[in-house]
C-alpha cells in the first residue's frame, strides 16, 4: 500500500475536521502506518516529528509499551459496560487517584467521551445546582474573550473565537464575555502580573452587576489554547477564585489542553494555589489513546442532587461510553507513569530546552513574541514588529510554515500566525533541535515578502 492508494480512498468518503477539504487538492493528506515516541511514519517511509502531540493529547509518545499492555490486559477481561447501575474497577481506580491528585476538594468524577461533552457537563450541572437550590434566576456564563471551550453548542456559545463560532451565533445561547487577561496585549513597561492585575477588574465588575443571574465564569487556566496560546499570570486566578467566593457564582477550569503538566505543573490550577467548583480533563487523561473526559466537583454540589427519587433532582446526563473501561485502564496507565519517572521534575529540563533553542526567535524581525509556559511554547509572527501588526490571514502564512515542516520532517500545525510547540514528554534534546530549527527555517521562509 502506497500513500497516493490510501488519499485516494480517502478523499472519496471522509470529511475531516477542522479542515477546508478543497485545500487537498493541492495540499496532500499523510496517510500515518505507524508511530513510535515522537516519530509518525507514513506508508512511504517518510518520518515526521510530532510536534503538537497529535492535538495535544499524547503526552508518552506514540505506541508507548506500558500503555499498550495496560489496555491489552483490560481487553482480556472487559471492554465495556453501561455505568447506570454498573461500575467496574478500573473507573473506581482511576477516580480515587484523580480525586487524590486534583486540587483539594475535588471529589466526585463524572465520565464523557470527549473535552466539549465534559464542558457541557459542568454547564449544565452548574445551572442545575442553582436550579436545585431555588435559584432559578441563575441562568448565565461568563467567560473570557478569545477563550476557546469547545465545538458542541454549549461549549461554543461560552467560547469567544470568531473562527469557530460566529457562524453558529443564531443556535447559541446568550453569556457575558468579558476581556482576556492575556498578556501579549501589556502596556509598554507593564509586567504579566500587573497586567492581569488590571484586567481582573473588568472581571470583578462584571460580576458585581450580574452576579444574580450567572451560575459560573468558565476559564482555560494560565493559558488559551485554540486562542493562539496567549498566556496570562496566576494571579488572575487567584483572584477570580476569591471573587467568585465573594459573589457566590462557580468556577469552572478548563483544563482540558493544559492538564497532565502541560503548563509545568500537574494541573494549571496549582500555580494559583486554587480549588475550582468543577474541573474539565480529557486529551492528556489517557495520553491520546482513547477518548475519555472526566468533569470533577465537591461534594457540596453532589449532594445538591442527592435526593428522592420522585423529587426529580437527578442529574440525569449520561453518554453510552460513560468510563469505558479500556480508556480508563490508558488513564490509569498514563498516571503510573507520570508517579513512577516523576515526570513533572523530569520536564523542567525539557523546558529549559526549549527556552533556550526559542531564545534566537526573539530577535527575529517578525516575530513579535516568543512565549512559553511549561512544556507550551509559541512564536507569534507579525508583519511589523514594532506595531505588532499582524499578517492578514488570508495570506495563510501559518500554512507555509506547516508545509515547510512537512518537508523536512516535523509535524507543526500554527493557529494562524502563531507558530506551537506541545510535543510529547519523551521528546529528547536533539529532537529539541530538529524541532525549533525547521520551525524557524519555516518562519524564515513565510516571512521573507
Amino acid at each position: 500500500m502506497d500513500n497516493k492508494k490510501l488519499i485516494d480512498r480517502d478523499l472519496s468518503v471522509l470529511w475531516h475536521p477542522c479542515s477546508q477539504m478543497k485545500d487537498h487538492e493541492w495540499l496532500p493528506l499523510i496517510p500515518i502506518k505507524r508511530g513510535e515516541g515522537v516519530w509518525l511514519e507514513d506508508f512511504e517511509g517518510n518520518r515526521y516529528l510530532d510536534a503538537i502531540s497529535s492535538w495535544w493529547v499524547n503526552l508518552f509518545g506514540h505506541c508507548n509499551p506500558r500503555i499498550n499492555q495496560r489496555i491489552k490486559n483490560q481487553l482480556e477481561q472487559l471492554e465495556h459496560v453501561i455505568l447506570a447501575g454498573f461500575s467496574h474497577e478500573p473507573v473506581i481506580t482511576l477516580s480515587e487517584k484523580l480525586a487524590a491528585l486534583t486540587p483539594p476538594g475535588l471529589e466526585r468524577c463524572f465520565y464523557a467521551d470527549n473535552g466539549s461533552s465534559a464542558i457541557e457537563v459542568a454547564l449544565k450541572m452548574s445551572f442545575h445546582y442553582w436550579h436545585n437550590n431555588g435559584r432559578k434566576n441563575k441562568t448565565r456564563f461568563i467567560t473570557l474573550s478569545n477563550s476557546y471551550h469547545g465545538e458542541t453548542l454549549g461549549a461554543l456559545a461560552v467560547g469567544d473565537v470568531a473562527l469557530y463560532k460566529e457562524i453558529y451565533a443564531p443556535l447559541l445561547m446568550d453569556v457575558i464575555t468579558v476581556p482576556s487577561p492575556d498578556c501579549y496585549r501589556r502596556e509598554a513597561g507593564e509586567t504579566c502580573e500587573e497586567h492581569s492585575r488590571r484586567i481582573f477588574g473588568e472581571m470583578r465588575k462584571t460580576l458585581q452587576q450580574h452576579a444574580d443571574e450567572v451560575c459560573a465564569v468558565l476559564v482555560e487556566p494560565l493559558v488559551q489554547c485554540a486562542g493562539n496560546m496567549r498566556m496570562y499570570d496566576p494571579v488572575y486566578l487567584e483572584l477570580l477564585r476569591q471573587a467568585c467566593n465573594e459573589f457566590d457564582v462557580h468556577l469552572i477550569a478548563d483544563e482540558i489542553a493544559v492538564g497532565f503538566g502541560r503548563t509545568g505543573t500537574l494541573f494549571a490550577c496549582e500555580q494559583a494555589g486554587i480549588t475550582p467548583d468543577f474541573m474539565c480533563l480529557s486529551k492528556g487523561l489517557t495520553s491520546g489513546y482513547l477518548p475519555l473526559s472526566v468533569t470533577l466537583t465537591t461534594n457540596e454540589i453532589y449532594s445538591a442532587f442527592y435526593d428522592e427519587y420522585q423529587n426529580l433532582t437527578a442529574f440525569l446526563h449520561s453518554h453510552s461510553f460513560t468510563g469505558n473501561p479500556l480508556g480508563c485502564s490508558a488513564a490509569l496507565a498514563t498516571l503510573e507513569i507520570f508517579e513512577q519517572d516523576d515526570v513533572i521534575r523530569n520536564n523542567q529540563a525539557l523546558v529549559k530546552k526549549m527556552a533556550a533553542a526559542a531564545a534566537p526567535l526573539m530577535a527575529h524581525p517578525h516575530v513579535a513574541e516568543v512565549r512559553q509556559r511549561g512544556m507550551i511554547l509559541a512564536i507569534e509572527m507579525v508583519k511589523d514588529k514594532q506595531t505588532r501588526e499582524p499578517y492578514p490571514w488570508q495570506e495563510r502564512r501559518g500554512l507555509r510554515v506547516y508545509r515547510h515542516g512537512l518537508e523536512n520532517g516535523v509535524l507543526l500545525r500554527p493557529l494562524g500566525n502563531v507558530i506551537y510547540f506541545m510535543p510529547p514528554y519523551v521528546i529528547q534534546p536533539e529532537e529539541i533541535e530538529l524541532m525549533l530549527r525547521v520551525a524557524t527555517e519555516g518562519i524564515d521562509i513565510a516571512t521573507k515578502d
